[in-house]
C-alpha cells in the first residue's frame, strides 16, 4: 500500500493539466496534439534550417558522435594526460628515480601515447563513418 505521502503526490501529478504548446516565431501559442508530437523529429530539421537558436544548441555533437581526428585534440589531451603520467611514474619509481629521470620518462609515455591516441580517434572516426554510410544506404 502506498504511503500518504505517495498518494498524495501521485493525486498532485493527475490534479495538474499539463499540454505541451509550441511557440512560432511571432509568439503565439499552440496546443499540440498527439498526432503533431509524432510527427515531431521530421519537424526538427526544418526548425534547423531556419536558424532556430534552440536547434542549433542541440545540433553540437555530443559524447555519442565522434568528430574527426586533429592532431590539435590530441596535443590538448596529451597536455591533460602529462601532469597524470608524470605523477604516476613518480609514484611507481619511488626513490630510484629522479626527478629529471621521471620527466624523461613522461616525455617518451607522450611520445608513444599522442600518435597512438591520434590513430584512435581515426579508427573510431571511420568506423562511424562506415556505419552511417551503411545506414544511409539502407543496408544493414
Amino acid at each position: 500500500m502506498a504511503t500518504q505521502k505517495q498518494r498524495r503526490r501521485r493525486a498532485k501529478e493527475q490534479r495538474h493539466a499539463y499540454d505541451l504548446v509550441e511557440i512560432d516565431a511571432e509568439g503565439n501559442e499552440t496546443v499540440l496534439s498527439s498526432s503533431e508530437l509524432k510527427e515531431e523529429p521530421s519537424a526538427k530539421p526544418a526548425a534547423k534550417a531556419k536558424g532556430d537558436s534552440r536547434g542549433a544548441a542541440k545540433a553540437k555533437p555530443g559524447r555519442g558522435a565522434p568528430q574527426p581526428p586533429t592532431w590539435g585534440r590530441v596535443l590538448k589531451r596529451g597536455a591533460i594526460f602529462a601532469p597524470i603520467f608524470l605523477a604516476t611514474v613518480l609514484l611507481l619509481a619511488g626513490n630510484r628515480l629522479t626527478f629529471a629521470g621521471a620527466v624523461i620518462q613522461t616525455a617518451f609515455l607522450l611520445a608513444i601515447f599522442i600518435p597512438f591516441s591520434y590513430f584512435m580517434d581515426r579508427l573510431v572516426w571511420r568506423s562511424q563513418e562506415k556505419r552511417l554510410a551503411r545506414t544511409k544506404s539502407g543496408g544493414r
